[in-house]
């Protein structure tokens, strides 16, 4: 099945931005995107991951900034004149013991999420389109953290959630939804379980519902459907394949 014909028409000729953009689930959802008819710009930490990402894909624009940077933030986004769907998935994987870790790392948590995104909706102000949508990233660890020093990390993905809800109100008419993925085979999961991965993958795949882990298109695919349904708002979306019902 060509993937263009089972996507929403609903995202022609509208412009999404989307930090976190250049792999994984972020630049699943840029290339549906852009396969619905949207025009879509990227923006990475990585130059040229981010300019190999739009040139490959044939999207519409790139940029690199650190999103933790408000003044980064702030040039990447000052040539863009007005943006329908702004999607915010940047984030690394910070995990350490709260006794022990050093709390700058730790605080990156919240400072890729919670500040990046709000200095992010903060700099384009009224270039964001009201009939338009937000969409943040949280993660299963908000409904379920776990003892392997992610607390930070599960209080940054529910705090997410949290600032979602408020900015639905505060933002209105504009939507704000929280897409929260668990399980996807990308490439920062990858880099996160490290030389581990395939014994946990395998031990994990056991226990999972679906006995498998999800793909970045099946992700980016939910976050596209949370640009393009017009009645979308205040909400988390689980893609997570009842990982967090086991």
């Amino acid at each position: 099945m060509n993937i263009s014909q089972t996507l929403p028409s609903s995202l022609a000729d509208k412009t999404v931005v989307i930090f976190g953009g250049t792999s994984g689930i972020g630049l699943a959802a840029a290339v549906q995107a852009k396969a619905a008819g949207a025009s879509v710009i990227v923006i990475g930490s990585n130059a040229a991951r981010a300019e190999q990402a739009a040139i490959e894909h044939g999207l519409d624009g790139w940029r690199a900034a650190d999103v933790t940077n408000s003044q980064a933030v702030e040039t990447v986004l000052a040539d863009i004149p007005q943006v329908d769907h702004l999607v915010l998935l940047a984030g690394t994987f910070v995990a350490g013991s709260v006794l022990t870790a050093d709390p700058d790392y730790l605080r990156r948590a919240f400072d890729e999420r919670i500040w990046a995104s709000i200095n992010a909706i903060r700099v384009l102000g009224d270039r964001q389109a009201k009939d338009g949508s937000i969409t943040l990233i949280s993660g299963s660890l908000a409904d379920r953290p776990n003892a392997y020093g992610t607390a930070v990390l599960a209080a940054a993905s529910a705090a997410m959630e949290a600032l979602a809800r408020g900015l639905a109100l505060e933002l209105a008419p504009v939507r704000v939804n929280t897409l929260s993925p668990g399980p996807i085979n990308t490439p920062i999961f990858d880099k996160a379980l490290g030389a581990g991965r395939d014994a946990f993958v395998a031990s994990l795949e056991q226990v999972l519902p679906l006995h498998r882990l999800g793909t970045s298109d099946e992700a980016g695919a939910a976050a596209v459907f949370l640009m393009s349904n017009t009645f979308m708002n205040g909400a988390v979306l689980n893609i997570d394949g009842g990982a967090r019902l086991v």
